[in-house]
């Protein structure tokens, strides 16, 4: 790599922290508060982020306004995670956020952005917060951050090549939004505006198995092994398809549960069931993991309708509904496994779901072929990263002239 200049953030960047109160949220609005759990990887998470009024956006921005090129930087919960701001949202900081809106013409905004990204980057920001569950960046500490930059055109260069792989990798994500909306929408056209009335009425427990887990009590984790999955792990699936467990038990305590009591195989459902309610996910293929009982439901041994049919429905709007019907609890909110084998749907003919499940397996296959491609550029992205920024690879760019 060439020779590198270091600059502070605040040399280079106009440095903004967040309102440090909770946005107030409404059910719908074209204004976004990016919280820290909607800030990963270097992409902001809009689909899951609260939305807010137009007075609140206005309140909230009155330090800042983000705009596309800018980067957002949570400060703590996890700490130093960036996102990027991809176009002109409309846009205010959760709490615990921190804008960061580049000023000098002499830095690539995207190369900024990677070099948050970078392993060594985030190794050296945990060990500068504390490297606890509760570590925290001040706004000090943020502004001394230190960066070193080769020339401008270098900079476009590697920014280029990482660029292109994240952008492969958006688009596919996208990709698998439109497929779940489709088959979302035949779901709700063959079961719901196609019912017949002749369609027998049946109990979600006479025909699926609902259940949960045995009991893993703390002395029987260990450092690594099988990953051991709680909600927080299950909506991170939900999300993006893939996570990473903390947890794990180990290989021959996860053999003797297995050949005892079973353990989740392709096709099976769980369902968050504590505090985040009814959030879901279909276990793959190649999934090897257990996890905790009570905070998620196991949905196994499909009867008379299939293991899709049944996904399909629980993030249905009526399946939402009825499942919102059914919690329990005023501080925290819980389904409990009764509460769920008594919910009600209509049960079409064999042909009928023989039909919508045959087209619904086409879909799904088509968003499990991007999440694996999807798994396979970030792998790449995540190796390429450390040796473009390092040097270690280097890559062909032109010099710019000056006229």
């Amino acid at each position: 790599m060439s020779e590198l200049i270091t600059y502070r953030l605040d040399e280079i960047a106009d440095v903004i922290d967040c309102e440090h109160k909770t946005a107030p949220k409404v059910d719908s609005s074209e204004y976004y508060s990016i919280r820290t759990p909607d800030i990963k990887n270097g992409r902001l998470l809009y689909e899951q982020a609260n939305r807010v009024s137009a007075e609140t956006y206005e309140l909230w921005t009155k330090r800042g306004i983000p705009e596309a090129g800018d980067i957002i930087l949570a400060r703590e919960a996890p700490v130093g995670e960036v996102g990027w701001i991809d176009k002109d949202h409309k846009i205010c900081l959760g709490q615990r956020t921190v804008l960061i809106k580049i000023r000098s013409s002499q830095i690539e905004k995207k190369y900024l952005l990677y070099s948050f990204v970078s392993p060594k980057f985030k190794d050296y920001l945990n060990e500068l917060s504390g490297g606890s569950v509760v570590a925290h960046l001040n706004m000090k500490d943020i502004r001394a951050l230190e960066f070193s930059f080769p020339p401008l055109p270098e900079q476009k260069a590697i920014a280029s090549v990482l660029s292109s792989l994240d952008d492969k990798i958006d688009l596919l994500h996208r990709q698998n939004k439109t497929l779940e909306a489709m088959a979302e929408t035949l779901f709700r056209q063959w079961f719901i505006e196609d019912a017949k009335e002749d369609w027998e009425k049946v109990t979600l427990g006479e025909v699926v198995n609902i259940t949960s887990s045995k009991r893993i009590f703390y002395s029987e984790y260990v450092d690594e092994g099988i990953p051991f999955y709680r909600s927080k792990e299950i909506i991170e699936l939900n999300k993006s398809g893939q996570t990473r467990s903390d947890l794990f038990i180990s290989n021959e305590r996860f053999d003797e549960i297995e050949a005892k009591f079973g353990a989740p195989v392709e096709g099976d459902i769980l369902l968050t069931s504590v505090g985040t309610l009814g959030v879901t996910y279909q276990v793959k293929a190649n999934d090897r993991f257990y996890f905790k009982d009570g905070n998620l439901t196991w949905f196994k041994d499909f009867k008379r309708i299939s293991s899709n049919i049944i996904f399909c429905w629980l993030n249905s709007k009526d399946g939402k509904e009825q499942l919102d019907n059914i919690s329990i609890g005023s501080t925290q909110a819980a389904l409990t496994i009764q509460g769920l084998k008594s919910l009600e749907l209509n049960l079409p003919s064999p042909d009928v779901i023989q039909k919508l499940d045959e087209q619904l397996v086409g879909i799904y296959q088509k968003v499990q072929a991007n999440q694996s491609q999807i798994q396979t550029l970030e792998n790449l992205r995540d190796t390429l990263l450390p040796k473009l920024m390092s040097g270690e690879v280097r890559v062909q760019y032109q010099t710019e002239e000056v006229a």
